[in-house]
Formats: C-alpha cells, sequence, structure tokens
C-alpha cells in the first residue's frame, strides 16, 4: 500500500472510525476510498465495555471512569466499521493509543470492497479493562464521555445514514450514562 512502507490494515469500529481521529494519532490524513475504507468485520460484536486505565472525567465534583467501545466475539454478529491502512512506524503511535488493547488478526473476517493486499488487525479490549468497566459500572462511578459518544455517532454520519443506522442497530446501548464530563486530555 502506498509508497511501498511495511504496515497493515487496522479495523476501526469506534472513534477510529473517524478519519481525523485516526489521522491525528499517525501524524498524518487519512483519504477515504485510497488508504481508509467503509469496511465489515464478521464473527465479532461491538460492546460499550472497555474501561480506562488512565481516563478519568469529572461531572459536579465527582469522578468517573471513562467506558469506551470495544469488540468481543459474537457468532452471527458483524461490526460496520472501517480499515486505515497504517505503517509499522505509525503503528507504535496507535498501540499508545489504544492501550489495555490486544491486537489480533481478522483478516479472514473482513468483508472489504477493497483489496486487501496486507493483514487486518482490530483493537481488543483485555480482559483486566472489561473488568475495570465491570467494576466501575457496578460501584456507579462509569461513564461513557459525551464527547467520544459524539465523535463516533458523528464519525459513522461520515459514511451515510446507513452506516449510522447499523451502527445503533449493532451496538447494545451502554448501561452507564452518557455524560457532559470534564477532563485535560479530550479525544480527537
Amino acid at each position: 500500500m502506498g509508497d511501498g512502507a511495511a504496515g497493515r490494515w487496522i479495523f476501526g469500529y469506534g472513534s477510529l472510525v473517524s478519519p481525523v481521529s485516526f489521522g491525528v494519532t499517525l501524524g498524518r490524513s487519512l483519504t477515504v476510498g485510497e488508504d481508509f475504507h467503509n469496511t465489515v468485520l464478521d464473527g465479532y460484536g461491538r460492546r460499550w465495555n472497555y474501561g480506562s486505565r488512565y481516563r478519568t472525567g469529572w461531572l459536579n465534583g465527582a469522578e468517573y471512569s471513562i467506558v469506551a467501545l470495544g469488540v468481543v466475539a459474537a457468532v452471527g454478529e458483524t461490526v460496520n466499521g472501517v480499515i486505515g491502512w497504517v505503517t509499522d512506524e505509525e503503528l507504535v503511535r496507535l498501540d499508545a493509543r489504544e492501550v489495555d488493547y490486544d491486537r489480533v488478526d481478522v483478516t479472514e473476517l473482513i468483508d472489504s470492497p477493497a483489496a486487501l493486499d496486507a493483514p487486518v488487525e482490530t483493537y481488543v479490549p483485555r480482559p483486566e479493562s472489561i473488568v475495570r468497566y465491570e467494576s466501575a459500572r457496578d460501584a456507579g462511578t462509569a461513564a461513557i464521555e459525551q464527547r467520544y459518544w459524539d465523535l463516533v455517532a458523528g464519525a459513522f454520519a461520515g459514511f451515510g445514514r446507513a452506516a449510522r443506522q447499523r451502527f445503533l442497530d449493532t451496538t447494545p446501548p451502554p448501561d452507564v450514562p452518557v455524560l457532559e464530563l470534564t477532563r485535560p486530555d479530550p479525544y480527537t
């Protein structure tokens, strides 16, 4: 892909669906139809199940653990999203962003209109991040940041009404609130 640099495709299903958010992490722009494509991952389901280790937000003096999207293996389910081309050098920055997720090969499970000339990987929450989410949820101290919620919804809307509706239809509603939290490191 591109200039011959070694790399891979990364399947994004949440904030990485935004070419701006994805590109900010890589340090370059992504171009829809060239190095960024709308696609589907089979055999997985999207869930609000990732509890951040490092990110918290505040509202009215209360601290909340930030919850984000993850995927789980799920027979019969599919996840719409994107694939973006990532060089081996850029992968270091993306792995740092996706801390507490494992990068797994999903090449055989991708249904893409793009010709795949390299492996496809996605980020799956590590068990400890799911436990962190469940513990904060059960304690009433977990929330989805409104900015993240809006970023993801807007990213899917950028691919049209059908993509946004598919995201909504295939993502179970969260079991934690979506709140206008204040924090020093907002999602881009």
